[in-house]
C-alpha cells in the first residue's frame, strides 16, 4: 500500500470530522452561552488570562502532544505492526479522544475554570473528589517522570539540538515580555522568533553541547520548577505558541514529503496478537495512549486552557481541533516509519535499515528524526538537518508536557490539600517541587520505557474517570449521555484489564515492586471511583 493514500485519506477524515462530529457534539452536548469566560470574570494576570485563540490553540495543542502521539504509536507499531495501531488512531481519537477533550474544557469553563478534580466534587461527591486528587497526582507524577527521562535521553543522545532547546526558552521570554505587556506586534514577533530559532538549529549543528544524562535529568526536573512556577504569559503561553510552528511546519513538511515521495508501506502490517509487554488486547489502546484518546488532555484543558479562553464559541476549535491535529500526527508518525525506514525482519541492521526488535530498543526520538529527516530528503532538506529538526521538534513538546504537568500537579495539592491545611500546601514551589522530587526518584529507578505501559493504563483510566464525570454533569442538565457514557465503560473495561494484566502477570512475577505497587494503587482507585460515578448517575437518573 502507498503511504501517500493513507496520508491524503487521513486528511479527509481527520477535516470531515471536525466539521461533522464536532458540530453534532457542540450542538447536541455543549450548546453555547454568551456569558463572560473565567478569563475574562477572573483575569489575575498569572493563571487567567484572555488569550487570542491562535496563541491558545499553540499552547492547548503543545501541552497536550509532548511525545504521545510520536512514542506511544511508535511502541505499538513495533509490538503489533502498524495497520492495529492506525485504526485505533483514526476511531478513537475522535469518538473519544476529541469529544473528551473538549466537554472537559467546556465543562471547566462553566465551573470559573477549576480542575477537573474540583469539578468531580462538585457533581458527584467530595469523596470521589479525594480519590480523584490522589489518582491525577500520581498521574502527574507519572508523567513528569516519563517525560524528564526522554528530555534528558535526547539531549544526551542528539546534543546538536541543545542550543535551539535552550534557545527557545529566552526567544518565548523576550516574545512574551515584547507582545503580551509592550504590545508589539505578533506577526512580526512571530517571524523574528522564528527566525531566530532556526538560526540556532544551524549553530546546533556546529556547536554542539555534550553533558551526561544524570545531569540533563537534574536539569529537566529544575527547569519544570521554576517554568510552572512562572506566570503563564511571561514562558509558558509564548514558548507554546512558537513551538506550534515547530509542529505546523514538520507536519506540513511530513504531509508533502510523503505525498511527494509516496514511499510504499514495506513494513509488517500485524504481527500476531501477543507480544513482549502482552497481548494487544487491552494493550494496544493504553500503549498508544495519547494518539488517541488521553487523561492528560483532560487536565489540560480544565487545569490551563479553561484558564485562558477568551470565547466559549472559540473551544471546538481549541480543544476538538487539536485532538484531531494529534490524531493526524500519531498517524503520520506510523506511516513514516513503516515506510521510508527500510525493515529487514530477517536478521541484523545496517544503516538505514531497521529490524522490528530495533524499534523497542532505540530511543523513540531518534527513530522518529530519522524518518521524518529521510521523508523530507525528498523535497531537498539535507538529511543532517532535517533529523535535528525532528527531534527537536518532539523535544519542544516533550519540555512542554513537563513544565505542564508540574503545574497542574501544583493546582492540583493548592485547591485540595492547600485549601484544608493552607500553610506550605499553598506555596506554589513546594506544591510543584514536591511532585517533581518524587518523578525524578523513579527517574532514577527505571527509564521511560519501563514506566510508558503503567503510565499509559493511568492516563487511559483518568480520561475514563473525566467522561464519567462530564456525563453525570451532562445528565444532569437533561443532555444526551451516550456521547460519553459509551466510551468511558469502553475505557474502563480496557485500562482496569490492562492494569490488572501488568499486576499478575508482568510486575509480580518479575519482582518490580515499585511498579507493582504503583499499579495496585492505580487499579484500586479506579475501581473506587467508577463505583462512585455509578451511583451518582443512579442517582441522578432518579
Amino acid at each position: 500500500m502507498n503511504a501517500a493514500t493513507i496520508i491524503i485519506f487521513a486528511v479527509i477524515w481527520f477535516v470531515f470530522a471536525y466539521n461533522w462530529y464536532g458540530k453534532i457534539i457542540q450542538k447536541k452536548l455543549i450548546g453555547q452561552s454568551n456569558n463572560p469566560t473565567p478569563a475574562n470574570e477572573v483575569n489575575d494576570g498569572m493563571d487567567y488570562v484572555p488569550t487570542k485563540s491562535s496563541i491558545l490553540f499553540g499552547h492547548h495543542f503543545s501541552s497536550i502532544a509532548g511525545a504521545g502521539p510520536i512514542v506511544g504509536p511508535i511502541f505499538a507499531f513495533a509490538l503489533f505492526g502498524w495497520l492495529p495501531a492506525l485504526l485505533w488512531i483514526l476511531v478513537g481519537s475522535v469518538f473519544m479522544g476529541a469529544v473528551h477533550d473538549y466537554a472537559a474544557l467546556m465543562i471547566s469553563v462553566r465551573h470559573r475554570g477549576v480542575s477537573l478534580v474540583e469539578i468531580t466534587g462538585n457533581v458527584i461527591s467530595n469523596r470521589a473528589k479525594i480519590i480523584f486528587a490522589v489518582f491525577v497526582w500520581m498521574t502527574l507524577v507519572l508523567i513528569q517522570a516519563v517525560f524528564a527521562d526522554l528530555t534528558a535521553k535526547t539531549l544526551t543522545e542528539k546534543p546538536e539540538i541543545v542550543l535551539p532547546t535552550l534557545g527557545i526558552m529566552v526567544i518565548a521570554v523576550i516574545f512574551g515580555i515584547a507582545v503580551f505587556r509592550k504590545g508589539f506586534n505578533t506577526i512580526i514577533g512571530t517571524i523574528l522568533g522564528l527566525g531566530a530559532l532556526f538560526g540556532l538549529i544551524l549553530l546546533g549543528e556546529q556547536f554542539p553541547i555534550v553533558l551526561s544524562h544524570d545531569l540533563w535529568l537534574i536539569f529537566a526536573v529544575v527547569y519544570s520548577l521554576v517554568a510552572a512556577t512562572l506566570p503563564v504569559w511571561l514562558l509558558l503561553q509564548p514558548r507554546d505558541y512558537l513551538s506550534m510552528y515547530l509542529l505546523i511546519i514538520g507536519l506540513l513538511l511530513g504531509l508533502v514529503g510523503t505525498i511527494v515521495l509516496a514511499p510504499e508501506i514495506n513494513a509488517p502490517a500485524f504481527t500476531g496478537f501477543d507480544s513482549i509487554k502482552g497481548p494487544m488486547f487491552p494493550m494496544l489502546f493504553i500503549i498508544v495512549a495519547c494518539g488517541a484518546i488521553s487523561g492528560f488532555h483532560s487536565l489540560v484543558s480544565s487545569g490551563t486552557t479553561a484558564k485562558q479562553l477568551n470565547l466559549e464559541k472559540e473551544g471546538r476549535l481549541v480543544s476538538f481541533g487539536s485532538m484531531l491535529t494529534e490524531g493526524f500526527l500519531a498517524l503520520l508518525v506510523i506511516v513514516m516509519i513503516a515506510s521510508v525506514l527500510q525493515w529487514n525482519p530477517g536478521g541484523g541492521s545496517i544503516a538505514g535499515v531497521y529490524i522490528f526488535q530495533n524499534l523497542m530498543t532505540q530511543s523513540a526520538n531518534i527513530v522518529f528524526g530519522t524518518a521524518l529527516g529521510l521523508t523530507t530528503e525528498s523535497l531537498g532538506i539535507p538529511l543532517a538537518l532535517g533529523i535535528s529538526f525532528g527531534v527537536l521538534m518532539l523535544n519542544a513538546f516533550i519540555l512542554t508536557t513537563l513544565d505542564t504537568s508540574a503545574r497542574l500537579s501544583r493546582y492540583i495539592v493548592q485547591e485540595t490539600v492547600g485549601k484544608k491545611y493552607g500553610g506550605i500546601f499553598n506555596n506554589r514551589f513546594f506544591a510543584t517541587g514536591s511532585g517533581l522530587v518524587l518523578a525524578y526518584l523513579l527517574c532514577l529507578g527505571g527509564g521511560y520505557k519501563a514506566l510508558w505501559p503503567v503510565f499509559g493504563s493511568s492516563n487511559q483510566l483518568i480520561a475514563t474517570i473525566a467522561l464519567f464525570v462530564v456525563t453525570v454533569y451532562f445528565t444532569s442538565k437533561q443532555k444526551p449521555k451516550y456521547f460519553t457514557l459509551i466510551p468511558a465503560i469502553i475505557m474502563l473495561i480496557v485500562t482496569e484489564s490492562a492494569l490488572a494484566y501488568q499486576i499478575f502477570w508482568l510486575y509480580l512475577p518479575a519482582g518490580h515492586w515499585t511498579l507493582l505497587i504503583i499499579s495496585s494503587v492505580l487499579f484500586s482507585l479506579g475501581l473506587m471511583i467508577a463505583i462512585e460515578v455509578f451511583s451518582k448517575l443512579k442517582e441522578t437518573k432518579k
